[in-house]
């Protein structure tokens, strides 16, 4: 799949950070429960690429992609782990020649105009918009539709389930990013009721 496809299949996509192997399954399940399609694990703990194998072999309609990811150790790693996308918090010109090189869909992050051009001159479509709330939000997405028309965004960082319908209904947005459906606390806790319950109202959020 191309990234484009696989943000098609989100309106929210949950950013978790996972610290025990073990809640990987549950945690896969509820998700897809909840009618989530596209999750994003990432790699800031020693649980997170033993998971993806765990996750997707739980919950097989889960697409499961790795997140933080900064240099070309963490795409091998990530690739060999079997996640089916790639994201990374920013997009320098070294990561995003290694993105292209791996053929895996990849996501790279941005929080400027001149990034943004940047990357779309060497041929990015899809970006990750982070740290979205910090960076100016959904009127830095909506002024910046009309000059960079061609390229599509999946914003994160700090939003919320009240702000999520602001940006969703951005022609420019394909869908979010948020650690809200699933927060290590409630990951912790194993409150995977609780995880299903937010899956199925982030699933809801489609607003176009």
């Amino acid at each position: 799949m191309k990234i484009q496809e696989i943000l098609a299949e989100a309106t929210v996509i949950p950013v978790l950070e996972l610290d025990r192997l073990e809640d990987a399954a549950p945690l896969a399940a509820a998700l897809a429960a909840g009618g989530l399609r596209v999750i994003e694990l990432t790699l800031r703990t020693e649980a997170a690429l033993a998971a993806v194998a765990v996750m997707k072999s739980a919950a097989p309609s889960l697409v499961v992609g790795m997140g933080s990811v900064r240099n070309a150790d963490d795409i091998v790693r990530s690739i060999g782990a079997g996640a089916e996308f790639l994201v990374s918090p920013g997009a320098s010109a070294s990561l995003i020649e290694s993105l292209s090189s791996s053929s895996t869909p990849a996501l790279p992050g941005v929080a400027t105009v001149s990034e943004a051009m940047t990357a779309r001159e060497l041929g990015i479509l899809a970006m990750k918009f982070f740290p979205a709330e910090a960076a100016g939000g959904a009127a830095w997405l909506k002024a910046i539709a009309g000059p960079l028309p061609d390229i599509v965004f999946c914003p994160t960082g700090g939003i919320t389930p009240e702000t999520a319908p602001r940006y969703l209904s951005l022609s420019n947005v394909a869908c979010v990013g948020g650690s809200w459906i699933a927060p290590r606390a409630m990951i912790r806790a194993g409150d995977w009721r609780g995880v299903e319950t937010n899956a199925r109202s982030a699933a809801s959020l489609r607003v176009r």
